[in-house]
């Protein structure tokens, strides 16, 4: 299972494309499970409130669930924390959950944030 990180959902969503990186076109191309942590969902809700999204994570998630099989990880917080808490390199409470999330099922994060592939063994671009 190859788990997303915020902005590469947000691209598939969008149909942005052309912005994802290769493991996302290979895990696409080879019709990979794509999970995300629940955080992504609340992360996309909170660009949303603030205004810098014009839907709902809810709406994300629920749309690219129908299009492309989209799973929604159902590790348990207590484990995610776990993997999050030795995190230490990030002040981003959304970037360490999702981080910790990936940790914990240890799975691949497909991410193009330059500090998670530079910190997380398991991330991809």
């Amino acid at each position: 299972m190859i788990r997303l990180d915020t902005h590469v959902v947000l691209w598939l969503y969008t149909g942005d494309t052309g912005r994802l990186g290769p493991a996302v076109n290979a895990a696409l191309d080879a019709d990979d499970d794509l999970a995300i942590s629940p955080i992504v969902e609340l992360e996309l809700t909170y660009l949303h409130e603030i205004g810098r999204l014009n839907v709902s994570g809810a709406q994300v998630t629920a749309d690219l669930r129908a299009r492309l099989g989209l799973a929604l990880s159902d590790l348990s917080m207590a484990s995610v924390v776990a993997a999050a808490a030795a995190l230490t390199w990030t002040r981003d409470p959304f970037d360490r959950l999702i981080v910790g999330d990936a940790l914990a099922a240890n799975g691949v994060l497909v991410t193009k944030d330059d500090s998670i592939l530079e910190h997380m063994h398991l991330a991809r671009w």
